[in-house]
C-alpha cells in the first residue's frame, strides 16, 4: 500500500473518531440538565410537554427532548395597582392593592396563559371592586383584615388553574375624594361632640348620685344617733323606774336632788358676775339634797 493510501486512511479514521467524540460530547451536553434551585424546566418532545425538571442533575433524551420553558418558582411582586370601586353606601374609593405570588405547577403557567401578570392584576382589580361593593365604607375602614383575607381567599380560587399560589394580598390605602373627606370630618366632629356631651351627662349623673348618696348616708347616721341616744334615755328611765320600784319615795328624792344640783351648777358656770336668787326654804331643800346624794338611795 503507498504511502499516500496510509495517510489518507489514517486520517478518515482519525475524522470518524473525532465526529464520533463530538456526537458523544454534545449528547451528553444535551441529555444533561442542571437546573438551578430557584427553577423549574418545561421540557417538550416533538411540540408537546414531556416532563417539568426540577432542581438538581437531570436526564433528558438528546435531540428529541427539548428545554422549552424555564421557570423562576421564585416569589413575585405584582406592580402596585390602583382601582376604582364603589362601596354598598355609594360612597366612590380609590384602593391601592399589592399581591405577592409564585409558580408551583409550571406546566400549567406555560399553557394555559401567556400574561400571568396582567391575568393576575385584572383578576385582583375585579374581585377588590366586587368585595368592596359588598361593605359600607366604615365596614372598608376598620375590617381592612378581614377584607384582605377575602381577597386573598378570592384570588387563589381564581388563579388555581393556573397554577400559581397568592402568598399575599395586601390593601395599602383607601383614598377617598375631597367631598367625602370633608363629609367624613364633619360627621368625626360630630361624633366628638356628642361623645363629649355623654361624658359630662354622665359626670352630672354620677355628681348627683354622689351627692344623694352622702345625704342619705349623713341623714342615716343622724337617725342612727338619734336611735341611740332615745335607746339610752330609755335605759336611763329603765334603770331610775327600777330603783324607784326598790326603794321607794328615797330613790325619788335622791334623783330629784341630783336634778337640783346639776341645775344650780349650771346657773353658776355662766359668764360674768351673776346673783342666783333662791327661795328662803333651798337651803334646807339643799341640805337635804346634799345628804341624800351623799348616802344615796338605801
Amino acid at each position: 500500500m503507498a504511502p499516500e493510501d496510509v495517510i489518507g486512511e489514517f486520517i478518515g479514521s482519525n475524522i470518524i473518531l473525532l465526529l464520533v467524540a463530538l456526537f458523544l460530547i454534545l449528547s451528553i451536553f444535551l441529555g444533561v440538565r442542571i437546573v438551578p434551585q430557584s427553577e423549574k424546566h418545561v421540557v417538550e418532545r416533538f411540540g408537546r410537554l414531556q416532563a417539568v425538571l426540577g432542581p438538581g442533575i437531570n436526564f433528558i433524551i438528546p435531540f428529541l427532548d427539548r428545554v422549552r420553558h424555564k421557570i423562576s418558582i421564585l416569589e413575585r411582586q405584582l406592580p402596585n395597582a390602583t382601582q376604582d370601586a364603589i362601596t354598598r353606601d355609594n360612597v366612590l374609593v380609590q384602593i391601592d392593592t399589592s399581591v405577592f405570588y409564585r409558580i408551583l405547577e409550571p406546566e400549567k403557567t406555560v399553557y394555559r396563559i401567556r400574561d400571568v401578570d396582567a391575568a393576575i392584576a385584572t383578576t385582583v382589580a375585579g374581585i377588590v371592586r366586587a368585595e368592596i361593593g359588598k361593605m359600607d365604607l366604615d365596614e372598608v375602614q376598620s375590617n381592612r383584615a378581614a377584607l384582605i383575607s377575602q381577597i386573598k381567599a378570592s384570588v387563589e380560587d381564581a388563579v388555581d388553574d393556573w397554577g400559581i399560589e397568592v402568598t399575599r394580598a395586601e390593601i395599602l390605602d383607601v383614598n377617598l375624594d375631597q367631598a367625602t373627606r370633608d363629609a367624613m370630618l364633619q360627621q368625626l366632629n360630630a361624633e366628638r361632640e356628642r361623645r363629649a356631651q355623654v361624658t359630662r351627662a354622665e359626670g352630672s349623673k354620677r355628681a348627683i348620685e354622689l351627692n344623694a348618696d352622702a345625704e342619705l348616708y349623713a341623714a342615716e347616721q343622724a337617725a342612727k344617733a338619734r336611735r341611740i341616744s332615745a335607746e339610752a334615755e330609755a335605759y336611763a328611765t329603765g334603770v331610775v323606774a327600777e330603783a324607784i320600784a326598790k326603794n321607794g319615795l328615797e330613790a325619788a328624792q335622791y334623783q330629784v336632788a341630783l336634778k337640783q344640783v346639776e341645775a344650780i351648777a349650771k346657773v353658776a358656770e355662766g359668764a360674768g358676775k351673776q346673783t342666783v336668787l333662791l327661795p328662803s326654804n333651798a337651803l334646807d331643800a339643799f341640805a337635804d339634797a346634799f345628804t341624800l346624794l351623799k348616802g344615796g338611795p338605801k
